[in-house]
């Protein structure tokens, strides 16, 4: 066997080289077992990583370092807490598993942009303040909720209306004081009255309206109204009727007051007991039941017409009269609460003066309710409110009658004005002492066809 040249290493026992590798020999027999030296391998240079983008480190609560070890057989920073993972390894580089930040897949952080796919907050989101924009708003979605919304508030308001509007209304008259009553009918019947009643009024306001200053109250307007599935009646009853005084009870008293045989104008017996006998002398003379009574006075009537905004009202023929302050030309026009009190009281300018005046009343209710009695002042409270406190305080009802009742009231008058029903005066056969006489046959006719609900197809004047 045959050494390298130039070799100056050194030699065993036997003389033998020792260079710390094993190698054959040149004898016949295997050499036995050699040591080998251990070489040490030079660390190799790492290729330059890419820069990473700038980031921020999530921040640690402060506390001592922890002490990093290496499992065996391995680099540091494998197989350890992430947060175990800084610094440089064995090899002295500084190496960066990615661990170290507390990046969690899917979340805002690292190259390829917040969230999965680069997104903002996932998959179509914003999820940083300067992102891309959100979704567009739902605007049906908005308008429904901002519906429901509204309809809760008119809902709300217009419960609250009618509870603080049935509260001011005065229930004054007790028909249950009024005996031997006629049956009940198929239809609703309600007696209105217009009284000259100058209650709450100054002296200014009674000089403006002419009504003079007479103490107490007397009837101005009375007339009947049945609401009938068939159709509405709309009677006037002229104060100048001629009836009879029935056996009744003092509504004060409670005294029961013979029947006399005394005939006098209609007008007399509210005069002489009020509401209560009024109700029995109608029915009396009648036949017909009365279920609910309304009365309101003259500040009332003229307060509900300005807090409506007037009337429009088409007058046939122009008239005068200096005692109800009325001056009005023929067409159509708007009257105020001034003129429209004047316009029902006007008697003397006609030559059929109470006939007249009922059909004037009538025509002008009429009216009053189809403006009244309609959604845009029912449904709208800045019109409601000031209509109902303009004559609820004047406004004296029976103890059965409430706002409903009122309302189906206004409307029956309205469908009287729209053609759905009829509008009359009482059938008069003549004159007796100058008083109004009715012609029995026919009210017995009429008051047949409305306690029946059946089309009214008598007439009067």
């Amino acid at each position: 066997m045959s050494d390298w040249d130039g070799w100056n290493g050194e030699r065993d026992a036997r003389g033998r080289r020792d260079d710390g590798y094993g190698r054959g020999g040149g004898q016949a027999q295997p050499e036995g077992p050699q040591r080998m030296r251990h070489v040490q391998r030079q660390p190799q240079a790492q290729p330059p990583r890419p820069p990473r983008p700038p980031q921020q480190a999530p921040r640690r609560p402060a506390g001592p370092p922890v002490p990093q070890q290496a499992p065996p057989g391995g680099r540091p920073g494998y197989g350890v807490p992430p947060q175990q993972t800084q610094g440089p390894d064995a090899h002295g580089s500084s190496y960066d598993s990615g661990y170290n930040t507390g990046q969690v897949y899917g979340t805002p952080s690292g190259p390829g942009g917040p969230g999965r796919g680069g997104r903002p907050g996932g998959p179509g989101g914003s999820g940083r303040p300067g992102g891309p924009a959100g979704p567009p708003p739902d605007w049906r979605k908005r308008i429904k909720v901002g519906s429901i919304v509204l309809v809760s508030v008119l809902f709300v308001t217009t419960v609250g209306t009618y509870f603080w509007a049935d509260s001011k209304v005065r229930r004054e008259v007790d028909l249950s004081k009024v005996i031997e009553r006629p049956k009940e009918g198929d239809c609703t019947t309600y007696l209105i009255v217009g009284s000259d009643s100058r209650e709450g009024m100054s002296d200014e306001e009674k000089k403006k309206l002419h009504t003079g200053s007479a103490e107490g109250k007397r009837t101005d307007s009375m007339m009947i109204l049945a609401k009938c599935s068939s159709g509405n009646t709309m009677i006037s009853l002229p104060r100048d009727s001629d009836v009879e005084i029935p056996s009744f009870v003092g509504s004060k008293s409670g005294k029961k007051f013979p029947a006399q045989g005394r005939r006098v104008k209609l007008n007399a017996a509210y005069a002489e007991d009020g509401p209560e006998l009024l109700v029995r002398t109608v029915e009396y003379n009648t036949g017909l039941r009365i279920d609910h009574y309304a009365e309101i006075g003259f500040a009332g009537f003229a307060n509900i017409v300005d807090a409506l905004g007037g009337v429009e009202l088409d007058i046939e023929q122009g008239f005068k009269d200096e005692k109800s302050g009325a001056d009005f030309k023929a067409g159509r026009q708007t009257l105020n609460g001034e003129q429209s009190l004047a316009f029902v009281r006007t008697r003397y300018a006609f030559a059929e003066s109470d006939l007249q005046r009922t059909k004037n009343q009538q025509k002008f209710l009429a009216a009053l309710a189809s403006q009244a009695a309609t959604p845009g002042t029912v449904l709208n409270p800045f019109s409601l409110y000031p209509l109902l406190g303009a004559g609820l305080d004047t406004l004296i009802v029976d103890g059965d009658m409430g706002l409903w009742d009122l309302g189906q009231m206004f409307f029956a008058m309205k469908g009287v004005n729209s053609g759905d029903g009829v509008s009359m005066n009482m059938p008069i056969s003549g004159q007796r002492g100058g008083n109004l006489v009715w012609d029995k046959a026919k009210v017995q006719e009429l008051v047949k066809q409305i306690q029946k609900d059946e089309k009214v197809t008598v007439r009067g004047q």
